[in-house]
């Protein structure tokens, strides 16, 4: 079996994600790394058995590398989406997928150009709770969807980037209300065909990872409006950007219309929270991912480690395991490789993060100007983040 040859670029804390999922990936192989910052590209590679590291981006592309997974700033995936495409590499993109449609369009044009795939890295749509929830709702078993909800909070993100609104475009809206917002197209999308349902309904969740994707293609839900309120309670001294959100979006969908709405935050104590709830006509479904598969534990000395941005164990907390599977990473990055290595169709990618960029635009736009906005909204002058505090 040839193995897709992966190159990470970013050596910190969502790249370690990657790469620790990639290992479970048999057709994928931790080609190279590559960081501009001291040795830690190559000391990345010692921890994970990557084979080569590189310190400069055009050395690092003038590989074989078959696929590289943008794990940089925000500021960055345009330039380097640009650049790898034009190297002829298939790219995977973190979240959000860029600060501005320009630039979306710019990176879904270069990709397309040459014949590479751009896939947009939401997890969210291979988790195996939530992967479970979508055929719920694809049974019919909840009815009519009139409502979802989905929650990611904590108390804020790892590196110092995400604080500064110049590299990072925004708060946590942009950061993390991505996630809701394709959550919310995918789970309120139709299934493809009846042979997809019909296997939605006969194959189980513990399904080898790299046939999850292809149980749930959907063609996904629009959005038509948007309202946001926002502040900063928490990180004011840290952060210009939002730290606490609360956003409504209003899809169209076969059964009318369907309302989401997210709530994000970076001023969360006690480590993650990722839950989601879905009500229909005939049913309400509601899944915690990861207090739902937790140990719950009490310790009076505390111990090393307990879920993400956890930021004490002592006393009562709750204990995570199979961390990475829980979240969907492995089978994500299944997907991903097996769609470069047999020339498939992702279920995620370049118009879908530029779907999900138009509704934080929106949601911004909202907050600066406490009203309801019918999408497409305006472009800002800056970046996203402009159209709340101007």
């Amino acid at each position: 079996m040839e193995k897709v040859r992966v190159g990470l670029v970013g050596s910190q804390f969502i790249s370690t994600i990657h790469a620790e999922a990639l290992k479970r990936v048999p057709r994928a192989e931790l080609f190279s790394v590559v960081s501009p910052t001291g040795t830690h590209a190559k000391d990345f590679a010692a921890r994970h058995g990557v084979k080569y590291s590189f310190t400069d981006f055009d050395s690092f592309l003038d590989t074989e590398v078959d696929m590289i997974v943008l794990g940089c700033p925000n500021d960055l995936h345009c330039e380097f989406t640009e650049k790898a495409a034009k190297a002829g590499k298939h790219v995977v993109c973190e979240k959000p997928l860029c600060t501005s449609l320009e630039e979306a369009d710019r990176m879904i044009a270069a990709c397309k150009k040459v014949g590479v795939k751009l896939m947009y890295a939401e997890e969210l749509c291979f988790t195996p709770k939530y992967v479970r929830l979508k055929r719920l709702v694809d049974e019919g078993a909840l009815g009519s969807i009139y409502m979802v909800k989905q929650c990611e909070k904590h108390d804020g993100p790892h590196s110092n980037w995400f604080w500064d609104v110049n590299r990072s475009g925004g708060g946590v809206t942009l950061d993390m209300g991505c996630h809701a917002f394709e959550f919310f197209r995918w789970i309120l999308g139709t299934p493809i065909g009846g042979r997809q349902l019909a296997k939605l309904q006969n194959e189980q969740t513990q399904s080898h990872e790299s046939s999850i994707a292809e149980t749930i293609a959907v063609n996904k839900a629009r959005a038509v409006s948007v309202y946001a309120d926002m502040d900063t309670f928490l990180h004011k001294e840290r952060t210009k950007g939002e730290d606490h959100a609360v956003v409504l979006v209003r899809f169209e969908t076969d059964a009318g219309e369907a309302l989401g709405v997210a709530e994000e935050s970076w001023a969360k104590k006690g480590g993650m929270d990722d839950t989601a709830e879905v009500y229909g006509s005939a049913g309400v479904a509601y899944a915690d991912l990861l207090q739902g598969n937790s140990i719950l534990a009490y310790s009076d000395t505390g111990y090393s480690y307990a879920v993400e941005k956890a930021g004490t164990t002592r006393g009562w907390s709750f204990c995570t395991f199979e961390e990475l599977w829980n979240y969907g990473f492995p089978q994500e990055f299944a997907h991903f490789v097996e769609c470069v290595a047999d020339n498939k169709e992702p279920l995620e990618t370049g118009e879908d993060g530029r779907a999900v960029l138009e509704i934080i635009l929106g949601a911004y736009q909202s907050a600066g100007e406490g009203r309801k906005i019918i999408l497409p909204g305006k472009k800002p002058a800056g970046q996203p983040i402009s159209l709340w505090k101007g």
